[in-house]
């Protein structure tokens, strides 16, 4: 029996008379599609994320946090909101366990993490960090903007990227109080801004991509005999074009299902960028750097079978297809474009023979 997959989108609200923040698609793996099944009513879902265990949902809105229960056939049930004690989020997840919520806040550079109860629903916080500090230049980098929060694999350090510093803190987590204390930091180059990282499969390898100088830095990643963690670069490379002019920003990073591709993608150029992951040494080597179509793409990503891909371009309300081929590294329109407002994130996700 094939596996059944669908897509959670989220989406801004403001702007467009849609309550929906959450869309809900039905996948076509074999043909490289969505078809919508479903809207979710909550405000500028700027964010979603799905628990290791699969079970649940969680996402930003206006007013914090909202937990729901995936049910059989993907649907969503509402089972709690909580509210973070700042201004609306950009980025969440949680820890191996499930038993924490990390949010990050861009625009209050606060750092929140919030209990999980056994079933799913969001509980009190945990722990409040607000970055503080002065960047390089008095734009969007000359104050702390906390872009992603993601545990180490094994469940140990908590990475936060704070793109207006140029640098990625690192806290430790303690499992049971669930407080963080700052351990480590890993520099990244001045007016690089580090937006979003994600830990191989294995967890020996991160990978964080800089949206101001648009590339990606991969780090080899141990913990010492005194468990401290170290982190070691051992890769810089570009996520465009080398004939490419300027004026771009690279935003999105996900792994294909079977982690042996990473995605990004860069705004201003409207450009996706595959690479293959070489397991062994974690290194990246470019396909292909190829346009999407659509204006902003946000987010992108392969699906499951890595023959087709889909980019959320933000700005031109569009979500459009391709079929793959990395073999030959070839990225052709599948398709017209899907319509949609403001999309920010999409999370393929398997449904479960229960």
């Amino acid at each position: 029996m094939k596996d059944k997959y669908i897509a959670y989108v989220s989406t801004y609200t403001y702007g467009n008379k849609s309550s929906y923040g959450i869309r809900i698609y039905d996948v076509d793996v074999e043909n490289g599609r969505l078809t919508e099944k479903d809207q979710v009513e909550i405000t500028n879902s700027s964010y979603v994320t799905v628990s290791h265990n699969q079970k649940y949902l969680y996402s930003i809105t206006d007013f914090g946090v909202e937990a729901y229960k995936i049910l059989k056939d993907g649907s969503l049930e509402v089972l709690n909101h909580a509210s973070i004690n700042g201004m609306r989020g950009c980025y969440l997840s949680t820890d191996y366990d499930d038993k924490f919520l990390f949010v990050a806040g861009y625009h209050d550079a606060k750092l929140t993490a919030l209990r999980v109860n056994e079933d799913g629903s969001l509980g009190e916080i945990t722990e409040e960090i607000f970055h503080k500090g002065l960047g390089s230049i008095a734009e969007r980098n000359f104050r702390p903007h906390i872009n992603c929060v993601k545990m180490t694999r094994d469940n140990k350090f908590l990475c936060v990227a704070d793109l207006g510093m140029d640098h990625v803190v690192v806290y430790e987590l303690n499992h049971t109080t669930g407080r963080l204390r700052q351990v480590d930091i890993i520099r990244s180059e001045q007016e690089s801004a580090p937006r979003h990282l994600k830990f191989s499969k294995d967890g020996r390898y991160l990978y964080i991509v800089h949206e101001l100088k648009n590339y990606i830095d991969v780090y080899t990643y141990e913990v010492d005999e005194h468990n401290n963690p170290v982190f070691e670069k051992i890769q810089n490379i570009s996520t465009l074009n080398s004939y490419h002019a300027g004026g771009s920003a690279a935003s999105a990073l996900n792994f294909s299902e079977d982690f042996n591709y990473i995605c990004s993608s860069n705004a201003g150029d409207n450009s996706v960028i595959v690479y293959s992951i070489d397991k062994e040494t974690g290194m990246l080597t470019k396909i292909f750097c190829l346009p999407v179509s659509g204006d902003y793409p946000k987010d992108a990503t392969l699906f499951p079978d890595n023959k087709h891909l889909v980019s959320l371009n933000h700005e031109s309300n569009s979500m459009t297809f391709f079929n793959v081929d990395l073999e030959k590294g070839t990225l052709v329109m599948n398709g017209k474009e899907m319509k949609i407002d403001r999309p920010n994130c999409i999370i393929f996700h398997k449904l479960r023979n229960r």
